[in-house]
């Protein structure tokens, strides 16, 4: 039925199997050095999709809900829904003659830089690959993701759905999913602001050109980070870990922002920075106490600036999307 290789997801429904539940974890796009390239997931919130194989030669939605804010905003049509123009890519490549139909359950905010947008169709990609006759692998799924994502961001970038797809750090090219060497030692907070920030909003605070002694630096920071990761050091990371050409930019968007930085900082955080378009900011930590420390003063920062918060602590190893 396909041209895809199915050997890395194994078949998982029985013949009689009409619907199949996913989740999909939240994510850090870009972490800092690695605008468009770079995402790790974290346990914390999560998508969900409930997807239904229908005889009709159609993919629709037929609800979306959750407990975060502007869920009603979310569009039912399925060509304008990341989850649904997913499905509708997976559809047209391989042909099938069936359809589907999708719920989505919210858990990630909207507007949060978390990924929510990339959560629901890579969520609702593994609950209906897990419906077909001959299941595809992660990376025959990846276009797919990518087209869905694109619904929301506007352009092909993976470093959202490549690190859902496939959990801990990923470098994501528009062509390929690079799964990368995550000591286990590695923790990261995350802390979600009540603030919305929308991500082409972001993206057109990075329109001017860049010199290019920033452009040389921030190379240079991505090839200490990316070094650091391999050799599992951590004075490395540290030394890589510094956005000099996003985050100044996006910085003023986000009320509060200087100030959790300097408190993770303070917390001897590796490396501190905004996590996708904002306005949640990560942090990276040398262990699980060090972050567990960090994370309600992180919190108490973004409170002092006028925003009730929520902090996240999880292993930057964190596991992929998964059929529940």
């Amino acid at each position: 039925m396909s041209a895809f290789p199915a050997d890395a997801e194994p078949r998982q429904r029985r013949a009689a199997d009409a619907v199949a539940r996913a989740f999909a974890p939240a994510s850090v796009g870009n972490i800092g050095v690695g605008f468009d390239l770079l995402g790790h997931a974290i346990d914390g919130p999560r998508d969900i999709a409930i997807v239904r194989r229908i005889d009709a030669p159609e993919v629709r939605i037929d609800a979306i809900r959750g407990n975060v804010p502007g869920v009603d905003a979310l569009p039912l049509e399925a060509a304008r829904n990341t989850a649904g123009r997913a499905l509708i890519a997976l559809r047209d490549a391989l042909d099938l003659p069936c359809g589907f139909a999708i719920e989505l359950e919210k858990g990630i905010p909207l507007g949060s830089g978390l990924g929510g947008s990339a959560a629901s169709c890579v969520a609702a990609l593994i609950a209906a690959n897990a419906l077909l006759d001959t299941p595809l692998s992660r990376d025959a799924l990846y276009p797919f993701s990518l087209q869905g994502e694109a619904v929301a961001s506007g352009s092909l970038h993976g470093d959202n759905v490549a690190p859902m797809l496939l959990g801990g750090v990923v470098l994501a090219t528009q062509e390929r999913m690079i799964p990368l060497p995550v000591p286990s030692w590695l923790h990261c907070v995350v802390v979600h602001p009540d603030q919305v920030l929308e991500t082409r909003r972001a993206r057109a605070a990075l329109s001017d050109p860049y010199p290019l002694s920033q452009f040389v630096a921030q190379s240079t920071h991505l090839a200490l980070f990316l070094t650091g990761l391999q050799r599992g050091d951590a004075r490395m990371i540290r030394e890589g870990l510094h956005d000099v050409l996003v985050e100044p930019r996006r910085a003023p968007l986000i009320p509060g922002f200087a100030a959790v930085k300097q408190a993770a900082l303070d917390h001897d955080a590796l490396g501190a920075s905004i996590s996708g378009a904002g306005p949640s900011v990560f942090a990276w930590f040398a262990s699980k106490a060090k972050a567990e420390a960090a994370a309600p003063v992180m919190r108490a920062a973004f409170v002092a600036a006028g925003y009730d918060a929520r902090a996240y602590v999880s292993p930057v190893a964190a596991p992929r999307a998964e059929v529940l």
